[in-house]
């Protein structure tokens, strides 16, 4: 038997389960080298993971994994031999280089996102996935039909609709635009003027048989009121449209929403005076379901913006559908475009 070895049976599954491991490692050697390759997407998820404020978060909004997402951290802070965050059970920090880094990346990305869609398009075709947040009545109705104008006239853009009536925070929501009715103040945020949505108030007739005929503003506060908390809960300021004339009247809701299908709907059961969008009523006051109360006075108009994060730069995704609600908007029924706007306004000013 000299000269020959023969392996006994511990040594052959010893040995195999040594060649496992080896693939296993050169797999994962190999993958972390892939991702190394691309770069971009490694200072991507990096960015993503700053804004979104963790790991976890991170990984929801790219629709992928916390382990992918560490392990990209990982695979781009070897790359660049420096630590970019740092990180405890509860917490996580970046570093003196992870804040310089950061910096660099968005750069980065903004001019990548500009070369890919100046490259990935003909004649400014947009491509990829918009993500738009719309008021729920208005999302539902007004602006479905735009909206499948705009997904008709780019077949290589997809659209994340999302209806939710809440202020939009664009990193944490991973939002690429919104439109809001009311007054935007966000000095963070760019907010195109779109149009504006002139108001109504209503009541039902049988209400208003209940209260007898309605001659002054003062007479409002004695009514029932289904109030819209978005916009107004305990008063209501009114505007005579000769005069110029203000008032400001107390009213007492026995319902409060933030729906204005539900106000609408509550009105029309005759449970009290609702102010809601014009032209969600303008067929029930053609009908007779509703009455337009006192209508000389009425109560300012909503204006309608184009919300979202000012950027080096923006896709001709957002572009393109930023110029189609520009269009369409004033179009809408029962809308007031800015052209209008400017003109009733004194020096046309906005």
């Amino acid at each position: 038997m000299c000269g020959y070895f023969y392996p006994s049976a511990s040594g052959v599954v010893a040995s195999a389960v040594v060649k496992q491991l080896y693939v296993r490692r050169m797999m994962k050697l190999k993958m972390i080298k892939n991702e190394r390759i691309d770069r971009v997407e490694l200072m991507r998820t990096f960015v993503r993971i700053v804004e979104a404020g963790s790991l976890s978060a991170a990984a929801k909004q790219m629709g992928t994994t916390q382990a992918t997402v560490s392990r990209r951290l990982q695979s781009l802070e070897t790359l660049l031999g420096v630590k970019l965050i740092m990180r405890t059970t509860h917490a996580m920090k970046l570093t003196d280089d992870g804040e310089r880094g950061y910096q660099h990346a968005k750069k980065i990305i903004d001019a990548w996102l500009a070369l890919e869609d100046g490259l990935n398009v003909t004649e400014d075709e947009p491509v990829g996935t918009l993500r738009v947040r719309a008021p729920h009545a208005f999302g539902q109705q007004q602006l479905l039909e735009p909206l499948l104008q705009f997904l008709s006239r780019y077949p290589q853009v997809a659209v994340e609709w999302m209806l939710n009536d809440k202020t939009v925070d664009f990193l944490s929501d991973n939002i690429d635009c919104a439109i809001r009715v009311g007054a935007e103040v966000d000095p963070a945020t760019v907010a195109v003027l779109l149009a504006e949505v002139p108001r109504s108030m209503v009541a039902s007739p049988g209400l208003l048989e209940q209260y007898g005929e309605l001659s002054h503003p003062e007479q409002l506060s004695a009514l029932p009121w289904i109030a819209v908390n978005t916009f107004y809960q305990h008063s209501v300021s009114l505007l005579h449209q000769l005069r110029n004339e203000p008032v400001t009247l107390n009213i007492s809701p026995r319902l409060s929403t933030d729906s204005i299908y539900v106000a609408r709907n509550a009105a029309l059961a005759g449970l009290g005076v609702t102010i809601v969008s014009s032209w969600m009523v303008a067929e029930d006051i053609a009908n007779g379901r509703l009455v337009a109360l006192l209508p000389e006075w009425h109560a300012a108009p909503l204006p309608v913006h184009l919300v979202y994060p000012w950027a080096r730069y923006y896709p001709t995704r957002l572009r393109k559908f930023l110029a189609l609600m520009k269009e369409v908007m004033p179009q809408l029924t029962g809308m007031k475009g800015v052209d209008q706007i400017k003109k009733s306004r004194p020096e046309g000013r906005l």
